[in-house]
């Protein structure tokens, strides 16, 4: 522009002219070109002609000083603009005396007549809402450049930004480095520096993220430098993905930058190699070792330095060990991702020129010396690591698995950085990620402690930030919950409940390792439960019932038909929250100072929340177990036993238990249930029968097998009185064996402790000799029937016999019972936990597994005693053809049989009728008394009632009396009462003469 004496002043800054009114230069205007409106410029002899001006416009007169001037053709260039102002929009703006209006057209006008060669006009300026935003238009007699509208706008900025907030969008983008980044990576951002023009003095920063604001945390940090600022972000994840913004304000002005992309957030590849990382081996020269390298999709892996190495995702090749590689006692080999090589994992084979090794050839571990602690890598699709100690038996022991699922560990990275707009979407995932792994999650200690913190992370979110949780991530945070307490989660819960205490048997002390993963599973819960959204609903999966809803004054509501909630007295309308868990009782311990009371959770935990105080609530629980007695109304004090957390009574009590239910009132709100413990009869006549009982049982089974141990030479002349003898033996041993069980397992299940394993010990015993007992009576009854009905001058031999009784006797509870522990065990259900060492009854129905067979061998057995009564009735008394011990041996064995078997079975009919009403005093004690009498029956009609077992008792005794050479009254005395002992029983039945003479017997 030329500056010239007839502009009407000088700008204050002295660079360029302000306009104001202009009057005609002495020169002559060259020809004007345009690309987009035009208008034609008619110079005159004495003045310029212009258009009149619109009310917002301004029109710049050019004219030549001479007073004819032939006429030049032009062409015009329009541009549209606009600037935003951080304030709220008013009509009254567009008025031209506004003082906005004048304001801002001033600042236009001035700097496009500076910045804008060939302007010829601004027009057209418009204010409009959001905020405020100023259009307006530029006209000019040539090419508008781009570079030139920038200028212009930046000086406006400049121009303004002291008067109004206005904001300053730039075109330039966030500069993302790196544009590809790896989980867990770090990350920068970097917003400005802003252009000179603007001379913008940084006062303060803002940046979001999908709107919502970043703050400065352990995750992100704000660094400026030469007039930028950069944000960086630590552990990067997938939720830091999304549009960036980054505003530099200068007072209340602002640089505005956006970013258009988005991270590239990749997972890290994992290596795993074969062998390990440190693998010692026995060197020998021209060995092949094979190594393997493999890598996670989409990744693929290499060997360096080896020739001809292939690449893929899973690589293998040969190597050949030299004498070199002997001597360097040490070989390195590199694996390598091929697209990043900043990722590698070397192989390293340390050679040992003799085997010193203590444990060897483990596929884990490998070779190693005595006390060598050694790292494994986690299976694919895990990360962290496992170790084990190389001991003195040559095994590698102390092994601890400290591996997690790999998404389970990227979701716990995730769950350090959420907020209100991640958390939906995150825990839409994390649902996802626990169902498709739910299996593993259940089954690894590690998987369930990783999934608790994530809870943990997201209960901590959405208390302290105040976010509402909607249904639909309710719904997913449940059933995160349902796999996490499923059956197939119990036995990793024991170990977590067991570690997190440990007791000292000398002093007692209770010793925190670290808080209880329990405890914190039900604080999340909670925590993320008080956030639910104020709506009446009802969420329901598979293990909980979830119900919302709003009451005034009162409330009675029946759960899942399990739980019955009364509320009186409320203060207003409240809005109440009921979550009822079927199986949260395999997470929460019944935990006491030591950790195991003999009680156990009898009821569904049901949390229970309000927005108002409740200080008058009753529960009315459906009771699972019927066996168990004595019941608790408890809630979970998460501050007990060192913050431990356990089951507390206090601010409960329990009004009644009728039937099948137990009803409890408490004065506050939490996660409440019931223990119960086993039903304590308090009887002194049982305990005296049992004790007393078992007692007699036992020295008569002890007695009978002396006998029979005294006679045993004497009673294998025949086969057939051989194998009765074999079986009597046989039943009074299994008996005997099984009662001694029972006494251990009795003392293991006593008390508060208690020890699972021994108690599963005792219990296979008990079920394998009770049944044993069973099959060797079945052996006796099918000896009888074969006996019974045979035809004469065939059959088997006493040995093939003999190898039948023992396979029935010991073979077949050998397979029941390996089958049943094997079938219930694995979840949990093989005993009667915290009652007694027996077979599970309320959960796997593993008694089935001892009732059904002895019951189907009593009835067997009663059968095949008919069927051999009525043989003998109709054929009236056995076959000439056997012999008379033949004869005397089968009625023996069928008075037994007819004695033993029914006793047998009212016994442990009365055993099932315990079961079906535990609390039933009159049927423990006649169970106690018909049990206690087993043995004792065993003796008197398996041995003492068989003629010849008496008849070599008295001989025994005569020949004692004789060799004494004593004619004494005494021993007269105890010869008469043995003769008696002896005669006792002796009398004919079923056409079969018991006269038989003593020398017949034995012949």
């Amino acid at each position: 522009m030329q500056n010239c004496d007839c502009i009407n002043k000088i700008p204050s800054d002295g660079l360029y002219c302000e306009l104001n009114v202009i009057t005609m230069c002495s020169t002559t205007t060259p020809p004007l070109s345009t690309t987009n409106t035009t208008s034609a410029i008619s110079p005159t002899s004495a003045t310029a002609t212009t258009p009149p001006p619109s009310r917002t416009n301004t029109t710049l007169a050019i004219s030549p000083t001479s007073a004819t001037t032939a006429t030049t053709a032009t062409t015009t260039q329009n541009r549209s603009l606009s600037f935003i102002m951080e304030f709220d929009f008013v009509n009254s703006f567009n008025d031209p005396n506004n003082s906005v209006n004048k304001r801002c057209l001033q600042s236009i006008e001035t700097q496009s007549v500076i910045h804008i060669p060939g302007l010829i006009s601004v027009r057209d300026l418009v204010f409009r809402a959001g905020s405020t935003i100023a259009d307006f238009e530029i006209l000019a007699s040539m090419t508008i450049q781009d570079p030139d509208v920038e200028a212009l706008l930046r000086a406006i900025f400049r121009d303004l930004k002291n008067t109004f907030p206005l904001r300053f969008d730039s075109r330039r983008i966030l500069k993302f480095q790196p544009i590809t980044v790896f989980f867990e990576d770090e990350s920068n951002i970097t917003c400005g520096p802003p252009p000179n023009e603007l001379q913008l003095r940084i006062t303060s920063t803002k940046w979001t993220l999908n709107g919502v604001s970043i703050i400065e945390d352990a995750r992100h940090r704000f660094s400026q430098a030469n007039g930028a600022e950069t944000l960086t972000i630590t552990n990067t994840t997938f939720t830091d993905n999304g549009q960036y913004e980054c505003r530099l304000f200068d007072g209340n002005s602002s640089y505005r930058q956006v970013s258009n992309e988005t991270f590239s957030v990749l997972e890290k590849p994992i290596i795993q190699t074969i062998p390990l990382q440190n693998t010692t081996i026995l060197c020998v020269s021209g060995q092949q070792v094979s190594v393997q390298c493999s890598v996670q999709d989409p990744y693929q892996v290499m060997f360096l330095d080896l020739p001809n190495s292939a690449t893929g995702p899973i690589i293998q090749q040969q190597i050949m060990i030299t004498q070199e590689n002997c001597d360097n006692q040490e070989l390195v080999i590199t694996c390598q991702v091929t697209v990043f090589p900043q990722f590698t994992r070397n192989i390293s084979l340390v050679f040992v020129p003799e085997d010193e090794f203590t444990c060897v050839g483990d596929p884990e571990f490998g070779n190693g010396f005595l006390n060598e602690t050694r790292t494994a890598p986690c299976e694919a699709g895990e990360v962290g690591v496992k170790t084990a100690v190389c001991r003195e038996s040559g095994q590698w022991e102390d092994r601890e698995d400290n591996c997690t699922s790999r998404s389970l560990a990227d979701l716990l990275i995730q769950s350090e950085s959420l907020d209100n707009q991640t958390l939906p979407e995150f825990l839409e995932e994390l649902r996802i990620t626990i169902i498709e792994q739910s299996d593993q999650v259940d089954a690894s200690v590690e998987n369930i402690s990783t999934t608790v913190t994530i809870l943990s992370n997201v209960a901590t979110l959405v208390t302290t930030a105040d976010i509402a949780i909607s249904r639909e991530s309710m719904k997913n945070v449940l059933l995160v919950t349902d796999v996490l307490i499923r059956d197939q989660a119990r036995e990793s819960w024991d170990i977590l409940n067991f570690e997190a205490v440990q007791e000292s048997e000398e002093t007692r002390i209770i010793t925190p390792r670290n808080e209880s993963t329990s405890s914190v599973f039900l604080f999340s819960i909670e925590g993320i439960t008080s956030r639910l959204i104020n709506a009446s609903l009802v969420i329901e999966t598979p293990l909980i019932l979830l119900n919302k809803t709003t009451f005034i004054d009162s409330f009675n509501g029946d759960f899942n038909s399990t739980v019955e909630i009364d509320i009186e007295g409320s203060n207003g309308a409240t809005n109440l929250t009921v979550v009822t868990f079927e199986s949260l009782d395999n997470a929460l311990p019944p935990r006491d100072e030591n950790n195991a009371t003999g009680r156990v959770i009898n009821g569904r935990i049901v949390l229970v929340q309000s927005d108002t105080i409740v200080d008058n609530i009753t529960f009315t629980y459906d009771i699972v177990d019927d066996d168990l007695g004595n019941p608790q109304c408890v809630f979970w004090n998460f501050s007990l036993f060192d913050g431990l957390g356990g089951w507390d009574g206090e601010g409960c009590e329990l009004i009644e238990r009728e039937d099948e239910t137990v009803t409890c009132r408490c004065d506050h709100l939490t996660s409440f249930s019931i223990l119960m413990s086993p039903v304590d009869l308090n009887s002194r006549v049982l305990d005296f029968i049992t004790y007393i009982g078992v007692g007699i049982s036992m020295a008569s089974l002890v007695i009978c097998l002396f006998i029979e141990a005294f006679i045993w030479k004497k009673v294998r002349k025949s086969s057939t009185s051989h194998l009765r003898h074999v079986s009597i033996v046989n039943i009074a041993l299994s008996l005997l064996i099984a009662n001694i069980w029972f006494i251990i397992g009795a003392s293991i299940s006593e008390g508060d402790k208690t020890n699972p394993d021994a108690c599963t010990a005792a219990t296979f015993f008990i079920h394998f000799f009770y049944l044993a007992l069973f099959f060797w009576m079945l052996a006796s009854a099918l000896l009888l029937l074969y006996r019974s009905v045979r035809v004469l001058g065939g059959g088997l031999s006493k040995n093939a016999m003999l190898a039948i009784g023992y396979s029935l006797g010991y073979g077949a509870p050998l397979i029941i019972t390996v089958i049943t522990i094997a079938v219930t065990a694995p979840s949990n259900a093989y005993i009667r936990e915290n009652v007694i060492c027996w077979l599970n009854w309320q959960r796997s129905r593993a008694l089935l597994a001892f009732v059904i067979p002895a019951l189907i061998i009593v009835f067997i057995n009663i059968l095949i005693l008919i069927v051999v009564i009525v043989k003998i009735l109709q054929s009236r008394g056995m076959s000439s053809t056997q012999p008379e011990e033949e004869k005397y041996v089968l009625v023996v064995i069928i008075r037994s049989l007819a004695v033993l078997t029914p006793f047998f079975g009212l016994t442990w009919s009365l055993g099932v009728g315990i079961l079906i009403d535990p609390s039933n005093l009159g049927i423990h004690i006649a169970f106690a008394f018909f049990n206690s009498l087993q043995g004792f029956f065993i003796l008197v009609f398996g041995t003492l009632l068989d003629r010849k077992v008496r008849s070599e008792i008295s001989t025994f005794r005569l020949s004692k009396s004789q060799s004494s050479g004593s004619g004494t009254r005494t021993t007269s005395a105890s010869s008469s009462g043995w003769q008696i002992f002896r005669n006792f029983g002796r009398r004919g039945g079923n056409g079969l003469s018991e006269s038989s003479s003593y020398s017949a017997i034995n012949t």
